[in-house]
C-alpha cells in the first residue's frame, strides 16, 4: 500500500511539474520578449556603432585623440545653437563637397544638409513609428513621410536600405532607447545662401 501511494505521489508530482512547466513557459513569454528586446537594443547599438552613424549624427568635442563623440549629445545631429557653418560657394559650385568641423553638416551641389537628430526626443525620432523609420531608410523619405523630399547626401540611405528587416528593427529599437536630447536641427539651405 505504501509503495502504491508513493508511486501515485511520484506520478502526480511528474504531472504537476509538467503542467507547471508548460504554464511557466507560457507565462515566461513576456520574460523572453524582454530578453529579446534587450538583445534587439544591444544589436542595434552595435549596428549604429559599426555603421558609422556617430560620424555625422553626433556632435564632437576635441580630446586627446582629436575629435571624439560628445556623449552628452550623442546622435542629436547638428547643434541648433551653433552658428551656420561658413562654406565657400565657389568651391561647392565646382562640384566639391565640404564638411563642417565635426561632420554634422555638409555642403555640395545639393545645397547644405544637416545631420538629423536620431535620439528618442520628440525633436528626433521620439514620435516616429517603426514604419516611418523603415520608409526613411528603405525609400529615402525625409522623416519617413510619403510625399516628402529625398534624404540628402551625405546620408547613405541607398546602402543602408539593403539591411535586413531584423537589422533595421534593431537599430530603431536602439535609437528609441537612447537618452532624449532636445535639438531642432535646421532645415536644408540652398547654395545661394553660401558666402
Amino acid at each position: 500500500m505504501y509503495k502504491t501511494i508513493l508511486i501515485i505521489a511520484l506520478i502526480a508530482g511528474a504531472i504537476a511539474t509538467t503542467i507547471v512547466s508548460c504554464t511557466s513557459s507560457e507565462a515566461g513569454k513576456p520574460a523572453e520578449t524582454a530578453i529579446s528586446k534587450d538583445s534587439l537594443v544591444k544589436r542595434g547599438g552595435y549596428l549604429v556603432t559599426v555603421g558609422g552613424c556617430d560620424d555625422c549624427h553626433s556632435p564632437k568635442k576635441f580630446g586627446p585623440h582629436g575629435p571624439e563623440v560628445d556623449m552628452d549629445r550623442r546622435l542629436s545631429g547638428f547643434p541648433a545653437n551653433r552658428s551656420f557653418p561658413k562654406y565657400d560657394s565657389n568651391v561647392v559650385k565646382k562640384g566639391l563637397v565640404m564638411f563642417n568641423e565635426d561632420l554634422t553638416s555638409a555642403a555640395g551641389p545639393w545645397g547644405v544638409s544637416f545631420a538629423a537628430n536620431l535620439t528618442s526626443d520628440d525633436t528626433g525620432l521620439g514620435n516616429w513609428s517603426e514604419a516611418h523609420f523603415f520608409k526613411a531608410i528603405r525609400e529615402g523619405k525625409f522623416k519617413g513621410l510619403d510625399g516628402s523630399r529625398t534624404l540628402l547626401p551625405p546620408m547613405p540611405w541607398e546602402n543602408f536600405r539593403k539591411m535586413t528587416d531584423d537589422d533595421l528593427r534593431a537599430i530603431f529599437a536602439f535609437l528609441k532607447s537612447t537618452k532624449p536630447v532636445k535639438n531642432i536641427v535646421p532645415g536644408t539651405r540652398q547654395i545661394a545662401e553660401l558666402k
